[in-house]
């Protein structure tokens, strides 16, 4: 036994100083590049061992990862790491099939799966539309219009079958949205580091720098995306500390809800203020409490009295700002009115758009010259006009309006009233989101689609959770 063991121990060896030489010249010769490839290839291999344990794992990561990616790209320029999400997403669906821990298929029979497909579909199609002008644009653009959302749709139909997991999720979107605040804070208060200077100086100093007051956008997008998100965490923060959860609970949501909201109006973005509005709204009708939606209204009212027709506080730029959101006489607002009367005229005659991937970002990157390219949408559903045209632009609301009608029917149905009360936060903030979306393509953006995605997903599992419970109740 011990001869067989020294043999293998010598021939482990000889393998070794084999190899170190390949190695070390590769060390010499490629130096920092083959260290990196060395460490990609670890983490790559633990990261597909970690996700052959469990892929619904890949979702956790592929939600962190959203909200980094972005912020990331400002310090690293050469690597797409936006195909990262895309990465996690696609793999773990595939190790579904590989794992221990097997997917249920149970859930997979519904709207929110049948509507993805159809809305896939749809989207493959535009693939072939004549008028758009690069199939590269569409492979790139079509990840945020439908990819990301039958991706996310479908793990979490075939992997969440928890109350807490429902709970642990938005816990972690509360955290993440709580850190992206801070580093927005850091941004305004302590200031701007090297590589934040260098974005802004690119071109994006025009819209984050106002009359010499910086907009805060922490490590998101843009402005406009970290206070929808702000926005977005904060209503869910405040609606959760109103459930019936311990005093430990309601002071950590309360303090989520502050520090979000401050966040918001540090981003200086003005349709964020809708995310709120509109899903406090929501909430209220959520509740059915007719007192409750009545006290709603005039809280809103006063809001939107106070803005519109006040000048109080009119020496603070975020009020000022958020004033003229509600000004028809905007010159921006106008600018908007404008571009979509053009857009109008000149879909016209293409009722499925112009091409996915010929407007916004990837319009100016593969078709620069072109109408949609040079005509700025400033809005995810004028968007998704522009390159789908009216029936995708149709559809596209239809399904929106399908999880609005699906997520009232499930609130209404739940018995449990922690769980109720998480699913009214999450309804309540895609509506939010959604409202919020014509003035902003926010809903496509990292990293509130994942969100958006996951609360669809959710609908159908507290579903699930809610017959389950009433079939005990039963026996």
């Amino acid at each position: 036994m011990e001869v067989s063991q020294k043999k293998y121990h010598y021939l482990f060896a000889i393998v070794a100083l084999l190899l170190a030489f390949p190695f070390a010249w590769m060390i010499a010769k490629l130096q920092l590049v083959f260290i990196i490839l060395c460490v990609a290839l670890m983490v790559g291999f633990f990261l597909l061992v970690y996700l052959l344990n469990d892929p619904f794992q890949g979702f956790y990561l592929a939600l962190i990862f959203a909200f980094f990616v972005n912020g990331l790209t400002r310090y690293i320029t050469t690597i797409p790491l936006g195909l990262g999400v895309d990465f996690l997403l696609v793999l773990s669906l595939l190790l579904a099939f590989l794992s221990k821990k097997k997917p249920h298929f149970d859930l997979l029979n519904n709207g929110a799966i049948w509507l993805s497909i159809i809305w896939l579909g749809f989207t493959f199609l535009e693939l072939f539309n004549p008028e758009a002008p690069s199939k590269e644009a569409w492979f790139y653009a079509v990840r945020a219009v439908s990819l990301y959302q039958i991706f996310t749709v479908l793990l979490v139909l075939m992997y969440l079958r928890t109350k807490d997991e429902i709970l642990q999720i938005t816990h972690v979107i509360l955290f993440l949205s709580v850190l992206a605040a801070f580093w927005g804070f850091k941004q305004i208060y302590i200031g701007l580091d090297n590589y934040e200077w260098q974005w802004l100086l690119e071109g994006a100093i025009k819209t984050h720098v106002l009359r010499g007051v910086l907009r805060a956008f922490s490590f998101l997008s843009d402005s406009g995306q970290f206070g929808a998100t702000m926005g977005y965490a904060g209503i869910m923060s405040i609606i959760l500390a109103l459930g019936p959860f311990s005093l430990k609970k309601k002071v950590f949501f309360t303090a989520s809800f502050l520090i979000c909201i401050y966040a918001m109006a540090i981003s200086g973005t003005r349709g964020a203020l809708f995310v709120p509005a509109s899903a406090a709204m929501a909430y209220l009708v959520a509740t059915k409490n007719f007192k409750s939606i009545i006290a709603g209204v005039i809280v809103l009212g006063s809001v939107f009295f106070f803005l519109k027709y006040t000048s109080i506080g009119n020496d603070n730029q975020t009020l000022r700002r958020m004033r003229s959101a509600l000004n028809p006489e905007d010159p921006s607002l106008k600018v908007r009115l404008e571009n979509q009367q053009k857009f109008k005229a000149y879909l016209k005659t293409r009722p499925f758009g112009g091409g996915i991937g010929t407007s916004g970002t990837w319009g100016l990157r593969f078709s620069p010259n072109s109408f949609l390219a040079q005509t700025p949408n400033d809005s995810w559903y004028v968007k998704i006009w522009a390159e789908t045209g009216v029936v995708g632009l149709y559809t596209h609301i239809l399904i929106i309006l399908f999880f609005v009608y699906k997520g009232y029917a499930v609130i209404f149905s739940l018995h449990d009233p922690e769980l109720k009360q998480y699913i009214m936060a999450l309804h309540s903030g895609f509506i939010g989101i959604a409202f919020a979306a014509y003035g902003n393509p926010i809903l496509g953006q990292f990293p509130l689609n994942l969100m958006l995605y996951f609360t669809w997903g959710a609908i159908y599992v507290a579903e699930y959770l809610n017959k389950q419970d009433y079939a005990k109740l039963k026996k």
